[in-house]
This record gives structure tokens, C-alpha cells and sequence, in this order.
């Protein structure tokens, strides 16, 4: 019966309820007959008033329709519905008794009204009826969900008592870690071990896993709900009272922790001051100004008040995002947002937006700098980040740009990686630009790990414990140099400002941080305390997963040691050897053969033959895994 009414159109619908409506008033009329005190049966006075019965059932069915009620669903039949049918019966007892008159059909007032509110009674009782009959053939063609309650302490059972009276929902058993509550039945449901989650879900049809342990921590529900879901069944977890309540956040246990608050020391932080003369009023282009460190670039930039920033990005997401940001801090500033959408690779791109733009200072932070996939992936980081910064700078001199201010990396350093290699390379390449372009200052800066960008540790750690753990750390005695987002920034901008060309910036990122140490303070900063043998109840467990591919267990920050103060106490000028012209050009050449031969091995021994240090950890690049540090 469900089937045939749900295939049947809306009009379709109404014409059956139309049809109801209208049989209902002979059996209304009958009805009122029947308990009326009239001279003659109920059935004979229905013969003698046959000659008004077709124009009653005509108007019947006009003002039914007129009023719309066969249109009126039987889930919306309601207050609304039961007036409009309330007024139909009104009207036909007022038709009914003129009709009678008419004709000469002598009744009694009060059987008019009997019949209206007979009527009325039966179109609102075969209404319901209706909707209860649909309703259970619809609850009956409609699988129940069988759902395994994990816990079955008082919540669970609470819980199992309630579904026992929903119809949607089937309990078929508990699974509890507690021994002595295994193998009983509770609420006429059996208590079985976690060992046997998989079989009961087989073997029962199980849909969903109810999580019924709020006092449980939240990791622990994590990695519950992980295992559950491996299985292919929902996951769904119960709140405490306390949090039914409203005194507990129906939220994670705390949120997570600002990464700048695990730095180990005291933020760098006095503002650009009078760094923003190299930047006031020039047009600045940012390269990769959607990443974490461009994005920032181009935030603190506004404060320096320059007539136009350009965001050159390759992510169309990451452009549309910084671009709808700064279009929004510019407000009233008269300073004009340009967004480029393109590859710093592309040359006609390149000089097309430095020519038009009338470009004066180039900020260059594009680059691909997650080390695993630049090792799984070495042509294509060195494209971009070699190839990539040697055709922005060459094509800056040439339009005669003010600065350009090259953002590296501390991983440049005597790199065991090819992402640290190319951004020795960029540095190689600049610094020769540095020495034949004198109408453009080119400088460099090189830093750390920047807290909280994309792919760092601490946002990964924070993930990582949202699941329920494990955090992962490659080695016991990896540490690194940590700086914000927003103290490398700006420092950035005044070493730019503070360069006169050729210069190699260093920032003093204090002492590095062992990474094992910042993986339990990130982990007890949510809340939580760390799983090992001293402490086997613990809540998040840190497993050591070794190096990454072209990992080092320390990074430095130059190759000589040598370091010469700046203006600013936090920046400091390395002195390292450069490359010569012809140098610099072998290594182009050698690249852009190995790039056209799709040549990894090519493309390796022109980075051994030319970066100082570099050597490979040789570690696997497809066992990619871990933090991005």
C-alpha cells in the first residue's frame, strides 16, 4: 500500500481525499438520521431527501475545493486544516437546510446541525486514521537501525532502557572493558569483551557503536571510535550528565593551545617602527602570498602603508582566501589589492605583472618547503624553488625593482635534503644576481621553523591528540629553532629594509627546542597526560617513528659560524662563499638538462657537485611520515 501511494502525484492525492470527503456525506447524513427521533427510519429518510442529495454533493465538492482542503498533506493536516474543514461543515449545514426548504423537505433544524457537526467528526476522525495507517506502513517498509552500546555502566543502561522504546532503533548488546560485568545480561542484553566487537557486528548486523562512557577521557573515546570505524560502523558518543546539564561544554576537552605559547622563551615583538621606509608607498609584490609566511608578509606590510600590494599564488584557494582578507584590512587605507593567480615559473607571466604593476620591492616567499614530498618529488621542488627564484630575481633586475628580499631557510644549511638544497641554490642564485644588478639590493633571509604555519609540529601534534593519539616524533634527539609567524615577519621586513645588497640575514631564533620535549607540552597543555612506562594510565601515547627522508637530527643556521650584528639585536649577517657567474650558470644548466631528461639522479649531482655540506640521510622517500619540521 506505501509503494502504490508514493508513486502517486500530488493530484493524484487529492482527488482520492476529495473522493473521501464527498462519500463521507451520505454516511454523515445517515449517521444524523440514524440518531435523530424522525418519523421514519434513517434509510427511508435518506430516500425522500435523494432529490437534494447530487446538488449537496456538488457544492460539497466545490467548496472542499475552493477551501483547498484536498490539497492539505496528512502530515500538515492540523490547526489550520481543522478550521478550514470546520467551515466546510458550517457551509453545507447552511446548504443542506436551503436545499431542504427548496424542495419542500420538512426537517428539523437541529438535523441540519447534527449533520454539520457528523461531518466535521468524520472528515477530522478518517483524516487521522489516514495518516496513522500511512505512517505505520511507512515505520514498517523502514529498516530499524541495530545499534552496540559500548559501556554498560548506569549511562548504558539507561540508554539501552530508552531505545527499548524507540521504533527506529534496535540495542542488540553491550560491550564493556569491565571483567566482571562480562557475560551477564543487562536489560536483556548480553555484556561481551571489545574482543568480540567485530564478530557481534558481523554476526548481528550492528549500524552504529553508541560510545556510552562520558567519564572516559576524551582520547580514549578517540582511539575507540578509530578502531569502531575501521570495522565500518558509525561512531556516535553519549555526553555526560554534566554536559546534558550545561556544566561542561558539550565541546573537546580544552581548545587547543596558541602555538606561540610553546616557544620556550619570551616572543620578539616591537612592530616595524621605523622599518617601513623601504616599503611606504611602493608597490610590493609578495610571491606565494597564501602561504603562512606570504600571507603574514602581506598582513604586516599594510602597517608600512605601501600604494599597492600584489599577491602572486599558485593555489587559487589560498589566493582567494588572502586576497578576501586584505581586501578587507585595506578598507580606507587607499591601499589597492592585486591578486595573481600563476607559477613564478612562468616568464611571460612574470615580466607581464612586474611591467604592468610597476613592481618597486619583491618580497619572495613562494616555495615548496615540506621536505618528505620535495624529497619524493626533487625535479619538481628544484624547478620551483631553483628555477622558480632565478627567473623572479633575473626578470626583478631587469625591470629595474628596488629590492628583492628572498626568503630561505635554516635547512640551507650543509642540507641533507633536497628542499634544504634548493634553498641553498636560491640563496647561490641571488647572491650572483646580487653582484651584477647594482640599481637592485638583493638580500636574503634565512630562518627556522615558523610555529603554527602549515605543516609544522605543533598543529599536527594538536590533530594528532584530537584523534585520541598517538603524537608522533621521528627521533628522541631531533630539536629545532622556533620562531611565530609574526616575529619572523617582521623581522623579515627589517632586514630587508636594513639591507644595502648582497647580505645574508640570519635571525636569532634562541636555543633550539628538542622536539620530544614540545611533544608532552603540547600534549599536557590540552589537558592530557602522556602514555609510557612510568605512567601506563596515561591518555596520549608518543611513538617514536624515525627520521624522515633527508631529515637531520639538528639543523644549523650558517656554514661558517662567523655572524656580524645588525642595528637590530635579533639579526645578524652571515659571511659564506658565494658562486661565480659561470658557477651559478653551470648549475642552471646542468638543472634544466636534468628537468628535460626527467633525470632525478642528474638533478642529485649537480646538488652534490654545488652545495657545500649536502649529503643524503639516504632514508626511503616513500616512508614518508611524521611532522613536518
Amino acid at each position: 500500500m506505501l509503494g502504490i501511494f508514493s508513486t502517486l502525484t500530488r493530484n493524484q492525492k487529492a482527488y482520492i481525499f476529495l473522493a473521501i470527503d464527498l462519500a463521507l456525506v451520505p454516511i454523515a447524513l445517515l449517521f444524523t438520521y440514524a440518531i435523530q427521533s424522525l418519523p421514519t427510519s434513517a434509510f427511508e429518510t435518506l430516500l425522500q431527501n435523494l432529490p437534494i442529495f447530487p446538488y449537496l454533493l456538488i457544492v460539497a465538492a466545490g467548496l472542499s475545493i475552493w477551501l483547498g482542503i484536498p490539497q492539505i498533506q496528512l502530515k500538515a493536516y492540523e490547526r489550520h486544516a481543522v478550521g478550514l474543514t470546520a467551515i466546510l461543515a458550517l457551509l453545507l449545514v447552511g446548504v443542506s437546510a436551503g436545499l431542504s426548504r427548496l424542495v419542500g423537505i420538512d426537517l428539523p433544524p437541529g438535523t441540519h446541525v447534527m449533520f454539520g457537526i457528523s461531518y466535521f467528526l468524520f472528515l477530522v476522525a478518517i483524516r487521522s486514521i489516514l495518516y496513522q495507517v500511512v505512517l505505520a506502513f511507512y515505520n514498517r517498509a523502514k529498516p530499524r537501525r541495530r545499534v552496540l552500546i559500548y559501556g554498560a555502566g548506569t549511562t548504558g543502561t539507561q540508554l539501552a532502557l530508552a531505545l527499548k522504546s524507540h521504533e527506529d532503533i534496535d540495542p542488540v548488546a553491550f560491550v564493556d572493558d569491565n571483567t566482571s560485568l562480562q557475560g551477564i545480561t543487562l536489560m536483556g542484553l548480553p555484556v561481551s569483551p571489545p574482543a568480540h566487537i567485530a564478530e557481534i557486528i558481523k554476526m548481528r548486523s550492528v549500524d552504529r557503536v553508541l560510545l556510552a562512557m562520558p567519564s572516559s577521557s576524551q582520547p580514549k573515546q578517540a582511539q575507540i571510535a578509530r578502531k569502531m570505524q575501521l570495522l565500518g560502523v558509525d561512531v556516535q558518543a553519549l555526553p555526560s550528565f554534566a554536559q546534558l546539564i550545561g556544566e561542561e561544554a558539550l565541546v573537546d576537552k580544552l581548545t587547543p593551545v596558541a602555538p606561540q605559547n610553546f616557544l620556550g622563551r619570551a616572543s620578539h615583538d616591537a612592530g616595524l617602527r621605523d622599518s617601513c621606509d623601504s616599503y611606504s608607498g611602493r608597490v610590493v609584490l609578495v610571491s606565494g602570498a597564501g602561504g603562512s609566511i606570504g600571507s603574514e608578509l602581506c598582513r604586516q606590510l599594510l602597517s608600512c602603508r605601501p600604494a599597492k600590494v600584489v599577491l602572486y599564488e599558485l593555489s587559487e584557494l589560498a589566493l582567494y582566501t588572502v586576497n578576501l582578507e586584505l581586501g578587507q584590512l585595506a578598507q580606507g587605507m587607499e591601499i589597492e589589492i592585486v591578486p595573481i593567480l600563476g607559477s613564478i615559473l612562468d616568464e611571460r607571466l612574470v615580466r607581464m605583472v612586474l611591467k604592468d604593476h610597476k613592481v618597486q620591492v619583491v618580497l619572495h616567499a613562494a616555495a615548496y618547503k615540506h621536505v618528505p614530498l620535495v624529497e619524493a618529488n626533487p625535479l619538481s621542488g628544484l624547478s620551483n624553488n631553483v628555477l622558480g627564484t632565478h627567473t623572479l630575481a633575473r626578470e626583478a633586475a631587469e625591470f629595474g625593482v628596488e629590492r628583492f628580499i628572498l626568503i630561505s631557510s635554516d635547512k640551507a644549511v650543509r642540507p641533507t635534503n633536497v628542499m634544504g638544497a634548493s634553498k641553498r641554490l636560491a640563496e647561490l642564485i641571488v647572491q650572483d644576481l646580487a653582484t651584477r644588478h647594482g640599481d637592485t639590493v638583493f638580500t636574503m633571509v634565512r630562518f627556522g621553523n615558523v610555529l603554527g604555519s602549515s605543516g609544522s609540529v605543533v598543529p599536527l601534534f594538536q590533530e594528532q591528540i584530537s584523534r585520541g593519539g598517538p603524537v608522533t616524533v621521528t627521533d628522541i634527539r631531533v630539536a629545532r629553532y622556533f620562531m611565530t609567524v609574526r616575529e619572523a615577519v617582521q623581522l623579515v621586513l627589517k632586514a630587508g629594509d636594513e639591507a644595502r645588497g648582497a647580505e645574508l640575514f640570519v635571525l636569532d631564533m634562541g636555543e633550539p627546542v628538542p622536539i620530544m620535549k614540545l611533544a608532552r607540552q603540547v600534549i599536557e597543555s590540552a589537558g592530557y597526560t602522556v602514555l609510557d612506562e612510568s605512567s601506563p594510565e596515561g591518555d596520549i601515547e608518543i611513538k617514536i617513528i624515525g627520521l624522515r627522508p633527508g631529515e637531520k637530527i639538528e639543523e644549523e643556521l650558517t656554514l661558517s659560524g662567523e655572524l656580524i650584528g645588525t642595528r637590530y639585536p635579533k639579526i645578524f649577517c652571515a659571511r659564506e662563499d658565494i658562486l661565480s657567474e659561470i658557477e651559478v650558470a653551470a648549475v642552471l644548466h646542468g638543472l634544466r638538462s636534468a628537468l628535460s631528461a626527467s633525470d632525478d639522479g642528474a638533478a642529485l649531482e649537480v646538488i652534490r657537485r654545488w652545495v657545500e655540506g649536502f649529503h643524503s640521510n639516504d632514508v626511503d622517500p616513500k616512508s614518508s611520515q611524521g611532522q613536518s619540521v
